[in-house]
């Protein structure tokens, strides 16, 4: 089993669900994001994010939107993502990781060579949200033969058929998106999110995280209830902006994981 899986399998043994933290790398600076990030698992992230910055995130709202421009201004790449990627190896070959963003900065790089050099960096999935699966063979097909596990995208608007679609090339785990809309804008119905998972868990065996408008640990926990994984996201990165200049930034985040956490 890759990571993934094995975190998976390991969560269900266990009768518990999974915690999905993210964060923009490079945000607010390389060092003090890459300090962020080794800091999770100990706080209680199961799987960790990493947001690829990007000059147009469309699918993301204002919080992860700022957190992408500190990041570019501050000379973050995609290199540099993968960089941030293998130092977090050097302690921590257990948590997986998911890069998530846009598929413009890797056709720049070159789709081969980054998987080739994301799965060597020691990645684990890609989440790439602009790219429908009518047009993702030409990212799919490398990320496959590179080990990468390609997480796909479900929202309250996919209907059965266009389901179907989406589940045939998924691996990983299902990404189901709580709201229509953009990251942490609103918050979703427990109920009608409730009801599409069962749905979607009818049609497909991987393990489905709901992302999206969760914020709170009272959101967290109400959403572990129906899914497999919560994902949060923007209130992270807000509080990484938040207390950037703070010197104990890791203790402000370690707090908000590890509330999280024990609420799942």
């Amino acid at each position: 089993m890759n990571r993934i899986e094995k975190k998976f399998s390991q969560l269900k043994a266990e009768n518990k669900k999974g915690l999905v933290t993210f964060i923009t790398a490079g945000d607010p600076d390389a060092e003090k994001s890459l300090s962020v990030l080794k800091s999770l698992p100990e706080s209680g992230a199961d799987f960790i994010e990493i947001g690829m910055p990007f000059t147009d995130p469309m699918a993301d709202g204002p919080a992860i939107q700022a957190s992408s421009l500190r990041a570019l201004e501050k000379g973050m790449s995609l290199k540099g993502v993968l960089s941030m990627v293998r130092d977090f190896r050097e302690s921590n070959a257990e948590t997986p990781i998911i890069l998530m963003g846009y598929f413009n900065p890797i056709y720049c790089y070159g789709t081969e060579d980054f998987m080739n050099d994301a799965k060597e960096a020691g990645a684990d999935g890609l989440i790439i949200v602009d790219l429908p699966p009518e047009e993702d063979e030409e990212l799919r097909v490398p990320a496959e033969k590179a080990g990468l596990d390609l997480i796909k995208l479900v929202t309250p608007t996919t209907h059965d058929e266009r389901l179907k679609r989406v589940i045939e090339h998924a691996s990983g785990f299902l990404y189901y998106v709580s709201i229509t809309g953009v990251t942490g804008t609103k918050s979703a119905d427990i109920d009608a999110v409730g009801q599409h998972i069962a749905k979607i868990k009818t049609q497909t065996d991987l393990p489905v995280a709901v992302g999206f408008g969760i914020k709170t640990p009272e959101d967290a926990a109400n959403m572990s209830k129906i899914a497999d994984a919560v994902v949060v996201g923007s209130s992270i990165v807000q509080n990484i902006e938040q207390n950037q200049d703070d010197s104990n930034l890791n203790d402000r985040i370690s707090e908000q994981i590890n509330a999280l956490k024990t609420a799942i």
